[in-house]
């Protein structure tokens, strides 16, 4: 057989030997032979005569003329197979594009440039140029075989937007896509609103979901788009990598991530990495456990750890790849969440460090289980919210802090980006906070974001403090902004025999780079190691 392709995407061709066959001016004819190339088997002489010339006197003559047509530019090639009763092609050594595409797409692993290819033929007209509008049977073979390629389109959207690897500008951009093609998809619905909450979009996310309830609703269909789950990820722009770096690409890669359900069936992510004796970080705000790696808070004093510990971390319910969609966010939550990831790692006794609003949690937890916990670390931490006896101007403060948090998350938001960095890091560059813009987006939402700092503010364990007996260390930067230094000390006063270390910095979340971080560090491993 002679080398033969076939180009069914756009305009209807055969390439022999790379150059287009002279096919019939014959609209017809043309038609007769994608109908046989497409079908399944051999049709019989009168099947082609009623779909193909049903009015003319003699439509076996007609037949007979187009197959004349046909074999003048394709006899050579011992493709059209024809008898006294049968017509077929024979497609030896043949493979059509439309089979090809179905074979790739239920292939489980596919780039996304592979995704994005298929999107891009499946676009195209399939079989262009041979409409016969007036012929109904023809007609209805051929807007089927449309209808499975515009099927395939909607399944390669599907997969593009479940890649890892996509971006959140395309993510918006093949959601509509997919709801253009399908607009009676529920799916297609639910993943376009999601993504725009996501981006905090929350207003066209509102109008788009009232018309799409309308739609479905006129139509019969259910639609609902709670649970609310997060778009995918996307992937971190890349920088110049230091040696440091290398070293945080190969623990991560040696980092393993489970998860594990609560009682009431909340899925809990939880990672370890390196080796070592254990050291339990408890969950705080703002984490996640693949994306941390690239944090410029968190990074650093992860890597460090990890060289020296088995060092077991989780994002919190609400939070990073744990489950975002629950129904409670409170300490009371916080503390069942690290119970449930201790006991589902059968740890036994080990050291538990608590930053941040993880600190109470970790308090909490040593009041709960004592007998677990070897030894304590606490930095940044607060025993009581500020709704805890806070004056009137304190809770304006805080409440309007709420209301900012909600429309600013996860946006290139100025003010909200000013608040942030007089509080959390005011040391921080330009280029962390532009890191930190993205990720917020990708977190939490905005409308978790708000339930964490109600949750943060009813905070209270300072009547547990006199009543710890494990050996503490409490770290604190003298010029946090966001928990006072007096703060730290206080805890560590009312803890008995608690050690204090003061850090030379003004972040409540340490930078990579400063001081501070390294001493922190070596703080860390003198407690834990002495």
């Amino acid at each position: 057989m002679e080398e033969l392709k076939i180009n069914c995407f756009g305009e209807f061709r055969l390439i022999e030997a790379g150059d287009a066959v002279d096919l019939p001016p014959s609209k017809k004819a043309r038609a007769l032979l994608s109908y046989l190339i497409f079908s399944d088997e051999p049709k019989r002489r009168e099947h082609l005569c009623e779909m193909f010339w049903e009015t003319p006197h003699d439509p076996k003559g007609s037949l007979r003329w187009a197959l004349s047509r046909l074999r003048s530019c394709l006899n050579e090639n011992r493709r059209l197979v024809a008898d006294r009763e049968f017509i077929g092609f024979n497609m030896e050594g043949l493979t059509s594009p439309l089979d090809t595409i179905k074979t790739r797409l239920d292939s489980p692993r596919l780039e996304l440039s592979e995704l994005r290819a298929i999107k891009s033929e499946l676009s195209k007209t399939f079989l262009e140029g041979v409409d016969l509008p007036n012929l109904s049977q023809f007609s209805l073979w051929l807007n089927e075989e449309r209808a499975e390629v515009s099927r395939l389109k909607g399944q390669a959207l599907k997969r593009s937007l479940e890649h890892p690897n996509i971006a959140p500008d395309e993510s918006e951009q093949l959601a509509r896509e997919w709801l253009d093609l399908e607009p009676y998809n529920p799916e297609a619905a639910k993943t376009l609103v999601n993504i725009l909450l996501h981006q905090n979009a929350t207003l066209e996310a509102k109008k788009i979901k009232e018309e799409l309830e309308i739609r479905f609703r006129e139509a019969g269909i259910d639609f609902d788009v709670n649970p609310y789950t997060p778009p995918p990820l996307s992937v971190p722009i890349p920088t110049p990598k230091t040696q440091s770096h290398v070293q945080e690409d190969r623990l991560r890669a040696r980092q393993k991530i489970q998860f594990c359900k609560t009682p009431t069936g909340v899925n809990l992510a939880y990672a370890s990495v390196g080796s070592g004796p254990p050291l339990v970080k408890a969950a705080n705000w703002l984490t996640h456990l693949e994306l941390d790696w690239t944090a410029p808070i968190w990074s650093p004093l992860y890597r460090e750890l990890a060289q020296d510990f088995t060092f077991i971390r989780y994002d919190e319910r609400g939070n990073g790849l744990s489950d975002w969609d629950v129904d409670e966010l409170s300490q009371e939550t916080f503390v069942k969440d690290l119970e449930c990831v201790v006991d589902t790692m059968d740890l036994e006794k080990f050291p538990l460090l608590g930053i941040s609003q993880g600190a109470a949690v970790s308090i909490e937890y040593c009041i709960r289980h004592p007998e677990r916990v070897s030894k304590l670390i606490l930095f940044g931490g607060y025993p009581k919210g500020w709704k805890i006896d806070a004056s009137p101007e304190t809770q304006m403060h805080n409440e309007a802090m709420m209301t900012l948090t909600k429309t600013g998350w996860g946006q290139n938001n100025p003010a909200y980006r000013h608040v942030f960095s007089s509080t959390f890091m005011p040391s921080a560059s330009a280029e962390d906070l532009a890191w930190f813009d993205d990720f917020q987006r990708q977190t939490t939402s905005p409308e978790n974001a708000v339930k964490f700092l109600e949750a943060f503010a009813s905070i209270d364990v300072r009547h547990h403090l006199p009543n710890l007996k494990v050996p503490t260390l409490v770290i604190h930067s003298r010029g946090d902004q966001r928990i006072k230094w007096q703060t730290g000390r206080e805890i560590a006063a009312e803890i008995p025999n608690a050690e204090f270390v003061s850090l030379d910095s003004d972040n409540h979340l340490l930078l990579e780079g400063e001081p501070a971080a390294d001493q922190f560090i070596r703080a860390v491993r003198e407690f834990l190691l002495d």
